[in-house]
């Protein structure tokens, strides 16, 4: 598989030595098709630019006697912040091009911000920017699974372990849920779920997967029985079974080892309040890796 190239920081020093270059690029990238629409109305009929404002424009058709007047970045991550915009642009770059991840911290340090809660800030933004509800279903050969995130059950103070019911050990105690799907060579959906029931997964599957689809590999988790079985099957790990010719979960569990490795070797602690903005990322960075212009992507969603 070829290498896919990506902006180097030699590059992106010479794309945007100033903050005027930055709001170009955001311009041209958030309106590719040169039109520029009302954020507040969605029109782009009667927008005219403020001659003595670049970057600036009003809509008369929100206020047709004084005109809405907007800038480049109103109804983006980047609207009602203090930090320049070519600030914003090395963070979602930092992001973007490491393929784990990057914490905040390490952003605060990099970057030489005073206090730790702005960059954990600009990171949720952009995060919150890159979630994807509008997806295309997956399709084809469709792989299946759901994974536990949550630390070690030795590793958690004795006053979670004293609040388990009967104080058993299962891999599910006190950790959040995640279920994925993932289109082979293709892209993955992935949701935080709030069990691994059967009807929790089928309107998961539900979402996620086309109807059209022509296999649909999990393990032998029961709950995966209401599938269709003319299009379903499965591999039993309890039986040592893990490939079957096409049919197995192997793309998937990749896919998890990517997610674990970043929650553990980068971030180290993530609450289950914010664990869908950082399935997010890892889902976007997934979906857009044989994409040369990830960076520029990025910006258009945010």
């Amino acid at each position: 598989m070829a290498r896919i190239h990506q902006m180097t920081i030699a590059e992106f020093e010479k794309a945007f030595p100033t903050e005027e270059k930055c709001q170009a690029y955001l311009v041209e990238h958030r309106w590719p098709n040169a039109e520029i629409v009302c954020p507040r109305c969605g029109k782009s009929e009667k927008i005219s630019a403020v001659s003595t404002m670049p970057f600036k424009w009003q809509c008369y058709s929100c206020s047709p006697n004084s005109g809405y007047r907007f800038s480049v970045i109103a109804g983006t991550i980047f609207e009602n912040t203090n930090k320049p915009l070519r600030e914003w642009f090395r963070v979602v770059h930092m992001m973007m091009t490491s393929k784990k991840g990057v914490s905040a911290l390490q952003i605060q340090r990099v970057m030489g911000f005073g206090s730790y809660r702005t960059a954990w800030y600009m990171c949720h933004r952009v995060r919150a920017g890159l979630a994807d509800d509008k997806f295309r279903q997956l399709m084809g050969i469709v792989e299946v699974d759901e994974t536990f995130i949550g630390g070690k059950w030795t590793n958690k103070h004795r006053s979670i372990r004293r609040k388990t019911p009967g104080n058993t050990v299962r891999g599910g105690v006190n950790k959040s849920i995640v279920a994925g799907a993932i289109e082979r060579g293709g892209n993955v959906v992935a949701r935080v779920v709030a069990a691994t029931g059967r009807e929790v997964l089928r309107a998961f599957i539900a979402e996620a997967v086309s109807n059209r689809v022509s296999l649909i590999c999990t393990d032998q988790w029961p709950a995966y029985t209401h599938l269709d079985a003319r299009r379903h099957r499965s591999v039993d790990h309890s039986k040592g079974q893990y490939v079957v010719g096409a049919i197995h979960t192997q793309t998937i569990e990749g896919f998890w080892s990517l997610v674990k490795r970043g929650m553990v070797g980068t971030f180290h602690k993530v609450s289950a309040k914010y664990l869908p903005l950082y399935v997010a990322e890892f889902e976007w960075r997934y979906n857009n890796r044989k994409n040369p212009d990830i960076f520029g992507a990025a910006l258009a969603r945010c």
